[in-house]
C-alpha cells in the first residue's frame, strides 16, 4: 500500500514546490525589484480604478434597490446633531431670561432660569461631543463591500451579495498572505540591512547605504499594504536639521512618509521584535530612542532634539505632535515641546481616502496586531500627501501660537478641521481650567469687570 502513496506524496511536494517557487518569482519580479528601484508597474492604479468602478455599480444597485423597497439607505449625517447658531453667553442667557423677567444683564443677580443654560450646554456635549466622536470611524457615504463598514445597508440583491463573497475570498485567500509575506520580507530586510550597514565606519558611504536601504524597506512595506500614494509638492521635502511634523492617523503614517524620504524616528525603547528593529535600525542611522524613564524628562527630550538638528548632516526628525491618532477628519491640539526648539519645521498634511479602508487606529478598541490585519485584509489604502513650505518661529510669537499656526495650515491643505481640543482627553478627565474659564465668563457677565465696579 506504500508503494504506491510515495508516488502521490512525490507529486505533491512537486506541486507544492512549484507553487512557492512561482509565488515567489512573482513577488520578486513585480513587487520587491520595484519596490528596491523606487518605481512602480501602474498595478496599483489600474487595481484603484477597478475596485471605483466595482463601488460605483454596487452604489448604485443599493438605491435603487432601496428605492423599490423603500428603505431609508443611509443614516442622515450632520456636523452637529443639535442645530444652532453660534451665540455668546450673554445673549443666550439672555434669550433663556425671556421678555417676561423684571430683571436684565445689567443687574448683577442670580436667577434661577441661567440653571438652565448650563443644563443645556451639557446635553448638548454630551450628544454631540466634539472630542469623542474624532476617535470612532470615519463614516462612508457608500458601502466599500466590507462587512466592518455596512452599518447602513441591508441585502439588496443576490448579485451583490455574491460580489460581496467574491471580495471576501480574494481579500482573505489571496491579497491577505500576499501582504503578510511582504510585510516579513520588509521587516526582515530592514533588520538586516541595517544591521549589516551598522558595521561599517560613519562617513558618506554608510550614510548612503542606510538611506538606500531604509527606502527600499519601507517601500515593500508600502506595498504590503497595497499602499497607493499621492505625493504634492515634493519641492517643500523636509531637509537635514529639520523636523517634519504632520497629523496622525495611524502607525503606518511613519510608513507612508518614509517611504519618499529619510527620517530619524522619535520614540521609547521597546521589548520584543519591536526592540529588535529598533536596535539594528539604530545601528545604521542615528535614531532618537528614550527609556521609559526619560520620557517625561522634558528638559532632557528637548536637549536631545535640540543636539540633533543642530548638526546638519543628520536626517531631519520626524514628529506627531497630536500625541495620539484621530480619525482622518480633524487635527487636534498640537503638544508644543518640539516647537520651542529654535529650528525649522516642516509642516506636512496627510489625508486617508476611506473608501478603500480605513486607516484610522483605535488603540482603546484594537490591538497592534489585530488593526495590522484589519489593514492587511482592506481593499487597500490610498491617501494623498501635501509637503508644506517651511515655517520658522516670528518674532514675539510663543511656542504655544507657533504650533497653533503650523497646525491650522496642515488643517486647510488636508480638509481637516481645525479643534483646539487635546487628543489626550481620550482618556483623561477634563482639566479643571476649562471649567474655571466658563464660570469666570458667567461672573463675568453678573459683576462685570473690576474698571466697571469702580466706575459704579
Amino acid at each position: 500500500m506504500s508503494f504506491f502513496l510515495f508516488p502521490f506524496d512525490s507529486l505533491i511536494c512537486i506541486l507544492l514546490g512549484i507553487s512557492f517557487t512561482v509565488w515567489f518569482t512573482l513577488l520578486l519580479v513585480f513587487i520587491i525589484v520595484p519596490a528596491i528601484f523606487g518605481v512602480s508597474l501602474g498595478i496599483r492604479k489600474l487595481y484603484m480604478k477597478t475596485l471605483l468602478k466595482i463601488f460605483k455599480w454596487a452604489t448604485l444597485r443599493i438605491e435603487r434597490g432601496a428605492k423599490e423597497k423603500n428603505h431609508l439607505l443611509y443614516k442622515p449625517y450632520t456636523n452637529g446633531i443639535i442645530a444652532k447658531e453660534p451665540m455668546s453667553l450673554e445673549e443666550e442667557i439672555k434669550e433663556i431670561r425671556g421678555s417676561g423677567s423684571s430683571k436684565d444683564l445689567s443687574s448683577p443677580e442670580f436667577e434661577m432660569s441661567d440653571i438652565f443654560y448650563f443644563c443645556r450646554k451639557g446635553v448638548e456635549s454630551i450628544m454631540d461631543d466634539e472630542v469623542t466622536k474624532r476617535f470612532s470611524p470615519e463614516e462612508l457615504e457608500s458601502w466599500n463591500l466590507l462587512t466592518r463598514s455596512n452599518y447602513n445597508f441591508q441585502h439588496i440583491s443576490l448579485r451583490l451579495t455574491v460580489l460581496w463573497g467574491l471580495g471576501l475570498l480574494i481579500r482573505y485567500c489571496f491579497l491577505l498572505p500576499l501582504r503578510v509575506t511582504l510585510a516579513f520580507t520588509g521587516v526582515g530586510l530592514l533588520v538586516v540591512g541595517t544591521t549589516m550597514v551598522g558595521i561599517l565606519p560613519n562617513g558618506r558611504f554608510k550614510n548612503f547605504l542606510s538611506e538606500k536601504v531604509h527606502l527600499m524597506c519601507y517601500r515593500i512595506c508600502v506595498r504590503a499594504l497595497t499602499a497607493i500614494i499621492t505625493y504634492h509638492d515634493s519641492e517643500n521635502k523636509p531637509k537635514n536639521g529639520g523636523i517634519c511634523v504632520a497629523n496622525h492617523t495611524s502607525p503606518i503614517d511613519v510608513i507612508i512618509l518614509a517611504s519618499d524620504g529619510c527620517y530619524a524616528m522619535v520614540g521609547q525603547v521597546h521589548g520584543g521584535l519591536m526592540g529588535i528593529i529598533q536596535r539594528s535600525m539604530v545601528k545604521a542611522c542615528p535614531h532618537i530612542w528614550f527609556e521609559r524613564s526619560e520620557v517625561k524628562d522634558r528638559n532632557l527630550v528637548a536637549k536631545r532634539l535640540s543636539d540633533h538638528v543642530e548638526d546638519k548632516t543628520k536626517l531631519p526628525i520626524l514628529i506627531f505632535p497630536e500625541g495620539t491618532c484621530i480619525n482622518n477628519t480633524s487635527v487636534m491640539m498640537f503638544k508644543k515641546g518640539s516647537f520651542e526648539i529654535g529650528t525649522t519645521m516642516y509642516p506636512v498634511a496627510i489625508k486617508y481616502d476611506p473608501r478603500f479602508g480605513d486607516a484610522f487606529w483605535n488603540s482603546s478598541k484594537f490591538g497592534m496586531v489585530s488593526y495590522l490585519l484589519r489593514m492587511m485584509s482592506s481593499w487597500a489604502i490610498v491617501c494623498s500627501v501635501w509637503y508644506l513650505p517651511p515655517v520658522t518661529r516670528e518674532e514675539g510669537e510663543d511656542a504655544v501660537q507657533f504650533a497653533n499656526r503650523v497646525k491650522s495650515a496642515i488643517a486647510r491643505q488636508g480638509g481637516l478641521v481645525d479643534l483646539l481640543w487635546d487628543g489626550g482627553l481620550k482618556r483623561e478627565k477634563v482639566k479643571g481650567t476649562f471649567k474655571e474659564e466658563q464660570q469666570k465668563l458667567y461672573s463675568k457677565m453678573l459683576v462685570g469687570n473690576p474698571e466697571d465696579r469702580s466706575r459704579s
